[in-house]
C-alpha cells in the first residue's frame, strides 16, 4: 500500500508513530495522524491547514485530542450531548481517575507508560489510510499525498474530525482549500485528472 504514498505522506506515517511514542500510546491512531499533519511544513496538507488557520492553533488542537483520549474517545460534542441527558462525562472521568489513576480511561493509559519501538495502527487509523487511497483514486490521482490523509481524517466521524470541527474545520473546508491549490503536480502541469 505504501508504494503509492508520496514522500510527504510517508513522513506523516512515520511522524504519527513518533507522536504515539511522545503521548505514551502503544498504537497509532487518528489523533497521532492529525498531530503529524500539523507538524508538517511545506507540504500540500500543511498549506491547507495554514489556509484554514489550524496551524496557528496547534496547541489547542493537541489539548483537545488529549482530552478526547483521556475521556476514552468521547469528543467534546459527545460530552455536550451526554450532558443534555444529565451525564457529566468529566465527573465520571474524575471519579474513575481518583480510583484507578490518571489516564485510566485512555485507551493506552498515561503517557510514558509503554516503551514500544513498533506501534501498530488502530483499525480507525488503517481505515483512514484506506479512505485516503480511495479519495486519491476517486480524484484520478495516482499518488497518495498528505492532503489525501487530511481529507480522509475529516471525511468520516472520528476523534480527528470532531476536534477539527470544534476548531471550525470540516471536510467541505478541506476540499475547498485543497481544490484551490493542493492538487498534486499533474494538475498544475495542465492535466486535469479529476
Amino acid at each position: 500500500m505504501f508504494e503509492k504514498f508520496t514522500t510527504d505522506a510517508r513522513a506523516v506515517v512515520r511522524e504519527a508513530a513518533e507522536q504515539a511514542g511522545r503521548t505514551g500510546s502503544s498504537t497509532v491512531g487518528e489523533p497521532e495522524l492529525l498531530l503529524a499533519l500539523l507538524d508538517r511544513k511545506g507540504s500540500p496538507a500543511a498549506a491547507a491547514l495554514g489556509a484554514l488557520g489550524v496551524d496557528k492553533r496547534r496547541e489547542s488542537v493537541a489539548e483537545a485530542l488529549a482530552t478526547v483520549r483521556r475521556r476514552g474517545g468521547i469528543s467534546t460534542a459527545d460530552a455536550v450531548a451526554l450532558a443534555g441527558l444529565g451525564i457529566d462525562v468529566d465527573e465520571i472521568v474524575a471519579r474513575v481517575e481518583r480510583t484507578h489513576g490518571v489516564g485510566a480511561l485512555a485507551v493506552d493509559g498515561a503517557p510514558g507508560r509503554r516503551k514500544r519501538t513498533r506501534r501498530p495502527f488502530t483499525a480507525e487509523a488503517k481505515s483512514v489510510l484506506e479512505r485516503a487511497l480511495r479519495i486519491a483514486a476517486g480524484r484520478g490521482e495516482r499518488r497518495l499525498g498528505d492532503e489525501h490523509l487530511l481529507m480522509a481524517l475529516t471525511a468520516r466521524p472520528g476523534p480527528a474530525a470532531a476536534v477539527l470541527a470544534e476548531h471550525g474545520v470540516t471536510f467541505a473546508d478541506v476540499l475547498r482549500v485543497v481544490g484551490e491549490g493542493g492538487k498534486p503536480v499533474e494538475r498544475r502541469r495542465g492535466r486535469n485528472l479529476s
